[in-house]
Parts: C-alpha cells; sequence; structure tokens
C-alpha cells in the first residue's frame, strides 16, 4: 500500500526556515542544477575555486574556442575527453606531455546523454542544437556545465539552455589568482580590466602572498592566532620591499613586527 504522507527532502532546512519541498511535487525552480532545466535569469553568479585535478571532463567540440578550453583544462590538472566528429588544428596540435592533465580524444558525434558520466562538460560546437542537448544533458546529471554560446538567443527567439559555469579572465602569480568575470556581458572587456588590475598591482604580488603564508604558518606555530597581528598595515609596509626585490628585508620586517623574534636576530631565525 502506498504511503500518501508527504515527505520533507530535508527536516533540518524546514526548521531553519530554508525552503523544502515534497520530493513528489514538480520543482518550482526548473532552472535549479540538476533539475534539468536552464539556471534561473537574474541571480548573480556565485564565485568559487574549482580543484580539477584528476577530474573527468567532456569537451564536445575541436574548433578555436574548444581548443582554448581544453589547454586550459589541461592546465589544471583535469582527465579531458574531446568529442567531434572532425578535429581542428586547436585541439590535434595540443601536446599533452608538458601539462600536468590527460587527454583523449575521440572522433564521433556527441552521445546523448553521455555528458552525465562527467564533472564539467563544455560545450562547444557551433551547433546549437547540439549545444543545447550537452548542456540539457550535464543540467539533469547535476553535471556543471560551460556553453559556449549561452549569451545568444535561440533561433526560435527564446533563450537556449544555458551553462551553469563561466570562465573568468584568469591572471596568477605564484599562489595569487586574479580573476574578473562580466557574467557573460562581454568577454572582452574582462580580459581588458584583468590587464589593468594586473597592471596596477605591480609585481612581486606573489611572492608577498607565499611570505604572507610563511608569516601566518609562523605564527600558528608559536601558538598565536593569524588574526591577532595588523596584517593591513604589515603588508603596506612589506610590499614595497618585495617589489624592489628586498624579500629578505621584508621577511625580517614582518617577522618583527609579528614579534616573532628578538630585533638583532637575523630573518628566519624567531623562536
Amino acid at each position: 500500500m502506498t504511503d500518501p504522507t508527504p515527505r520533507i527532502t530535508n527536516p533540518r532546512s524546514s526548521a531553519s526556515g530554508a525552503r523544502t519541498r515534497d520530493s513528489r511535487t514538480p520543482d518550482p525552480d526548473p532552472g535549479r542544477p540538476g533539475s534539468g532545466g536552464p539556471p534561473t535569469r537574474g541571480a548573480p553568479s556565485f564565485p568559487v575555486m574549482l580543484r580539477l585535478a584528476g577530474a573527468r571532463c567532456l569537451v564536445v567540440g575541436a574548433g578555436p574556442v574548444a581548443g582554448r578550453k581544453v589547454r586550459n583544462l589541461l592546465d589544471h590538472g583535469a582527465e579531458v575527453t574531446v568529442v567531434a566528429p572532425e578535429i581542428g588544428a586547436d585541439v590535434s596540435d595540443i601536446d599533452p606531455a608538458g601539462v600536468p592533465g590527460t587527454l583523449t580524444v575521440e572522433v564521433r558525434r556527441y552521445r546523448p546523454p553521455e555528458a552525465a558520466g562527467f564533472l564539467l562538460v563544455v560545450s562547444a560546437t557551433g551547433d546549437p542544437d547540439v549545444d543545447a542537448q550537452v548542456a540539457t544533458d550535464a543540467a539533469a546529471a547535476g553535471a556543471l556545465v560551460n556553453r559556449a554560446d549561452s549569451d545568444v538567443v535561440g533561433r526560435d527567439g527564446g533563450d537556449p539552455p544555458a551553462g551553469t559555469v563561466r570562465f573568468p579572465g584568469v591572471h596568477r602569480d605564484g599562489p595569487v589568482t586574479v580573476t574578473v568575470s562580466t557574467d557573460g556581458a562581454s568577454p572582452a572587456f574582462s580580459r581588458w580590466l584583468r590587464d589593468r588590475v594586473v597592471a596596477a598591482l605591480g609585481t612581486g604580488v606573489g611572492e608577498l602572498a607565499a611570505l604572507s603564508g610563511e608569516m601566518r604558518t609562523a605564527l600558528l606555530a608559536a601558538g598565536r592566532s593569524p588574526g591577532s597581528v595588523d596584517w593591513d598595515a604589515a603588508l603596506d609596509l612589506a610590499a614595497p620591499l618585495v617589489a624592489d626585490g628586498r624579500t629578505a628585508e621584508a621577511r625580517g620586517l614582518l617577522e618583527r613586527l609579528f614579534m616573532l623574534r628578538a630585533s638583532g636576530d637575523p630573518p628566519g631565525q624567531g623562536s
């Protein structure tokens, strides 16, 4: 006999006032990841850093746009599978030997719903019907999906099934990552703004970040909270030294300011 009692999928969420839903009731938000529908319009994108080392990623398409995204994924250690009926030079010329990721190329058409077997899916075929199918399959399986043409209007005048992930403009310097996104409004503007932000930051940012990490580790080793010191004032003083190539001097300054060594001790010799 079927139990007619409605089920609350997360009682704890219900108690805290969060939205709950009977698992048998149609989802009122078809754009929710995993619902099979396009993302909800109007909400801003959530910025997040995603570790892809060893993660299975699918790229559908093998043209210039797909090639750039394949290289990006490989640089981050992903296990990339490329599927396309024809492989352009932007993909075939990639040498995976010099990158941390792995590359598998399959010369064939996309087979629905194979996007479901991957953590991240990129669709860059240039064919709106194929891209829509890939995005729909990925969303239905709860996979992350980047659709290269997600900002265009479908041929019927409506919005196509959009992606859930955008790739921002990126700059890296050591442990520092600077990203700029316009939420898809203008990738060209993202690149332009990224370059100007990086220029304004100047040199030595990555080295200063690494030095800050050393100081944080030293504070913890001394049994002190990293929040107990004035980082802003200290870094304002150390940054010009690092930018000028005087990293050892900057290290000594931070150690003195954070009372990690006596004023007469050489840098790195704190107790």
